[in-house]
Parts: C-alpha cells; sequence; structure tokens
C-alpha cells in the first residue's frame, strides 16, 4: 500500500528513514513535486534527467552527483540546482537522505 501524500497545511517528518522506503513521494502539487530518497552507502542512481528544474538537498550521509561538468560532492545541509534536462546520476557515499524538489511542467488551460 503506497503511503498517502501529504494535503495543504500536512506536516510531516523527513528525517525518519529507518522505517521508510526507498523512496516516497511526499506530495505532487500542480506546480510541484517533492520525493524523499533513502539511500544506502553504496547504492546509485545511474544517469538520468528531469523534464524540468529540479533541486537535490542532502539531509544526512554524504552524495556524489555526477555532471557534464564533473562530479559535485554533498554533505548533509546542502543542496544542488538541476536546470532544465540536466543529465546528472547520484551515489551516496554513506547513508543518506536526499529531499528532490521537481518543477513541474505547465499544464495548460483546461
Amino acid at each position: 500500500m503506497s503511503t498517502p501524500h501529504l494535503q495543504p497545511g500536512e506536516v510531516a517528518p523527513v528525517l525518519d528513514a529507518a522505517q521508510s522506503a526507498r523512496a516516497q513521494a511526499l506530495f505532487k502539487g500542480i506546480d510541484l513535486e517533492v520525493m524523499r530518497l533513502v539511500l544506502p552507502a553504496g547504492s546509485n542512481l545511474p544517469e538520468h534527467a528531469a523534464p524540468t528544474e529540479a533541486t537535490l538537498l542532502c539531509l544526512q550521509g554524504r552524495l556524489a552527483v555526477g555532471l557534464a561538468e564533473g562530479t559535485r560532492e554533498l554533505a548533509a545541509g546542502q543542496m544542488l540546482y538541476l536546470g532544465r534536462a540536466m543529465r546528472h546520476s547520484v551515489a551516496a557515499l554513506a547513508d543518506s537522505v536526499v529531499l528532490v524538489t521537481l518543477a513541474l511542467p505547465p499544464q495548460g488551460p483546461k
């Protein structure tokens, strides 16, 4: 059974990684999606790209983010901004918790 998304005004813990799945969508609104990733040390996400702008906020642990320009390391409390369709990979250098924020494409008129 999937975890329900947050409702507007609802508070949720994001650092309680021990009890959570590897990935959890916290909410998906009209313009924004936020997910929490739990990455054990040594795990990785292969190269990919989001169609929109995104941020990676390292809440716990340490990450190596591979970019065309080289690798960027993120420690707890550090954030990386990814431009639209920017290809990247992620490797957990330590047990890590990451908050991923994605801008969503405009929906257009209905």
